[in-house]
């Protein structure tokens, strides 16, 4: 509320915009009204709080078996790596085109082509199970510890049978 008040009063102080005055010349005040702080620092409280009372701080467990920015920079790289050596092949005298690749690809033995597959299709596997993750916590669901953890857990296992299930039965 402070901050709201004293940055009415100092747009006020800077009159009414007319049309021949940038509105430029009043940001100085605006921005300075905004960075006020509302409350006063309290001593009795120096432990660090969560962001909402209702969210507990994050596990370490949760931290080392989330694995969405792995997975993303692992399927970045491999698209990117991929498009750049497909766009300079002609240059390069490589043969990269689709029918090639799928000449290349039935050559291999069952068990490569479902580690192919089962690699290709995890990352989004594990997208697709995270995101019935999150869907879970806009319903304020499973935000303890131990529920979080386990949830973790269980994505990382289920997202791997899956895509196993994928890569060699399909």
């Amino acid at each position: 509320m402070i901050a709201q008040r004293v940055g009415l009063s100092a747009l006020r102080r800077g009159g009414a915009i007319r049309p021949n005055v940038s509105f430029a010349q009043n940001m100085p005040k605006v921005a300075v009204a905004a960075g006020l702080s509302t409350s006063t620092p309290s001593r009795a409280s120096s432990a660090p709080s969560p962001p909402s009372p209702d969210l507990p701080p994050r596990a370490d467990l949760v931290r080392r078996l989330y694995l969405d920015p792995y997975h993303r920079r692992c399927l970045a790289g491999a698209l990117y790596g991929y498009s750049i050596v497909y766009l300079a092949s002609p240059l390069l005298g490589w043969h990269i085109e689709s029918s090639a690749l799928v000449e290349a690809f039935a050559g291999l033995g069952a068990f490569s082509k479902g580690a192919i597959k089962s690699v290709v299709a995890w990352p989004f596997v594990y997208h697709l199970f995270n995101g019935i993750r999150h869907l879970t916590y806009d319903m304020a669901w499973g935000f303890s510890k131990p529920v979080i953890s386990k949830v973790a857990t269980a994505i990382t296992a289920t997202s791997t049978v899956v895509a196993l299930g994928l890569g060699f039965l399909w």
